[in-house]
């Protein structure tokens, strides 16, 4: 079992995308868990605050370096197992770009991950230096993309779902996984063979109707990544 712990303040943004489909089968077979944490259970300030205005000036809020340390704390607490090997990710615009590569290496090397969501204007810059040389957890920064986002969480889904579906039998069989199969990216096509729609003709390649799996396999590698 892949184990995810996810430390938000929005904790309800992930119910109903965690509680569908093949996540959701997953976690019924025990290949993932995932316990989400409300960052604002951390705080000891007495409404709760996360956040608080940058040194040296600036607009937005910067999310405090205390909950959230207090949070990790508590998430690695609740890992049972002393042969866990746990990774603990913040997403940040600033971070590394995350990949199918990024998610194949995480699955095969991480059983626990503590996943931060940063929201404003980042993470206080301590948190992770506090995390690796304290704690003792390797850390990384995270980005799903080239763009900015309100908030961490859609990137925890994103990692989630990627890394969940490199698990066996997470979706079903091995040969679920379109990257190994024909690689990313290649064209998929269904039936009918031909759809019209106001008077054109939509046709599926000739080569895929052929049953000459040497020229189709030949037709997909061409594809790859497009």
């Amino acid at each position: 079992m892949i184990r995810f712990g996810i430390i938000t303040i929005f904790p309800k943004i992930f119910d109903s995308y965690l509680k569908e489909s093949i996540l959701k089968r997953a976690a019924e077979k025990k290949l993932i868990g995932v316990k989400i944490h409300d960052l604002r259970d951390f705080s000891e300030d007495k409404r709760k605050k996360v956040d608080d205005r940058p040194f040296g000036g600036g607009p937005g809020m910067v999310m405090q370096i205390q909950p959230i340390i207090k949070a990790v704390e508590f998430a690695k607490s609740k890992i049972k197992s002393q042969k866990s090997k746990i990774k603990v990710i913040l997403f940040t615009p600033s971070g590394k770009q995350f990949d199918n590569e990024i998610a194949a290496k995480l699955a095969k090397n991480y059983d626990n991950f503590i996943l931060i969501c940063g929201h404003y204007e980042g993470i206080d810059e301590r948190v992770r230096k506090v995390i690796e040389n304290s704690i003792r957890q390797p850390a990384e920064k995270i980005s799903i993309g080239p763009y900015v986002l309100t908030g961490g969480e859609l990137p925890a889904m994103v990692l989630i779902d990627s890394v969940s579906r490199k698990i066996p039998g997470v979706l079903g069989k091995e040969e679920s996984l379109e990257e190994k199969r024909f690689g990313v990216g290649v064209p998929a096509y269904t039936r009918p063979a031909e759809f019209v729609y106001n008077k054109k003709k939509y046709k599926v390649p000739k080569v895929l109707l052929s049953g000459d799996h040497n020229k189709i396999k030949e037709w997909r590698e061409k594809r790859r990544g497009r």
